[in-house]
C-alpha cells in the first residue's frame, strides 16, 4: 500500500494489491498516509500454498480490477 499511495502522490498511477488478511493494514497505511479511502485490489489468502493454477486465476483477475482502478471504470 505505501508504494502505491506514494507512486500516486508523485504522479505515477498506481494500483495497491493485497490479500484479504491484510485488508484492514492496507487501510490503516493508506489512512496514515492521508490518503483514506485508496482503493486497491484484495485477493485471497494465503498466497503461500496456493497451486499456480489457483495463482494465476488471482493474478488475471487482480490484473482485471487493477485495470479498473486505474482507468476509472466501476466493478
Amino acid at each position: 500500500m505505501h508504494d502505491a499511495v506514494i507512486g500516486e502522490k508523485i504522479g505515477k498511477p498506481s494500483v495497491g494489491i493485497m490479500t484479504t488478511k491484510f485488508t484492514s493494514a492496507a487501510k490503516l497505511m493508506a489512512k496514515v498516509l492521508g490518503a483514506d479511502g485508496y482503493p486497491f485490489v484484495v485477493i485471497d489468502h494465503p498466497i503461500s500454498s496456493a497451486s499456480g493454477e489457483t495463482l494465476d486465476t488471482w493474478a488475471r483477475e487482480a490484473a482485471r480490477e487493477s485495470t479498473d482502478l486505474l482507468i476509472g471504470a466501476n466493478h
